[in-house]
């Protein structure tokens, strides 16, 4: 056999080492960690449903406070993924 038909037995015989590495990878502690404050946080906003006058720099606006908390949620979800973003 030719070195490279050894080679390419070898990383198939190591595909099933790899594989596992990336499943690991897909559940770390952080991501656990973020994933219970969102469902969390999701409880909150759906929790708190009643109507609420909210002023946006002008205008005034009643709004069931859910709305306003998720909107607000999205928004800083978006700046902090537009942020990690920007420092790769």
């Amino acid at each position: 056999m030719s070195p490279k038909t050894s080679e390419s037995r070898g990383d198939a015989g190591g595909g099933t080492a790899g594989g596992t590495g990336g499943a690991r990878g897909v559940l770390t502690p952080a991501r656990v960690a973020v994933g219970a404050l969102a469902v969390l946080a999701l409880i909150f906003i759906f929790e708190n449903t009643r109507a609420t006058r909210i002023r946006l720099l002008i205008p005034e606006v009643t709004m069931p406070l859910w709305m306003a908390l998720l909107g607000t949620a999205v928004i800083g979800a978006l700046c902090g993924a537009y942020f990690m973003r920007r420092r790769r």
